[in-house]
């Protein structure tokens, strides 16, 4: 682990999930649909989800085991705290902020197929 890491790398996903899940429910979408777009994004399944839900998975090792990070994230843009996702170098950062853009966009009404970067 790079002990130089920012504090988020070393929060547990599992204590930000139901922020996600709460922001998107604020705004009418599910949680069916946040958990759509965390394995779109990751690759992970259902059932690998949950798991480092349940092992309180710290966020730079959630994204270090995704089994296949989407190659159309690099299609994610726009700005997240303030930075664009896009010009973010640090992966571990980047894919974090990708992830919070996709839920953003969520919580905006976005149609999945336009989240989820379908051609």
């Amino acid at each position: 682990m790079n002990t130089t890491s920012h504090r988020i790398y070393r929060m547990s996903f599992a204590s930000v999930y139901p922020l996600y899940v709460a922001k998107a429910e604020k705004k009418g979408r599910t949680k069916k649909e946040v958990d759509e777009v965390i394995r779109w994004l990751t690759g992970y399944s259902q059932e690998g989800l949950k798991a480092h839900l349940k092992k309180q998975t710290d966020f730079e090792t959630f994204l270090a085991e995704a089994p296949k990070l989407n190659p159309s994230r690099t299609l994610i843009s726009g700005v997240v705290c303030g930075v664009r996702v896009e010009d973010i170098k640090e992966p571990t950062m980047q894919g974090i902020r990708y992830l919070d853009k996709l839920i953003d966009e969520l919580a905006k009404g976005r149609a999945m197929e336009k989240i989820l970067r379908k051609q």
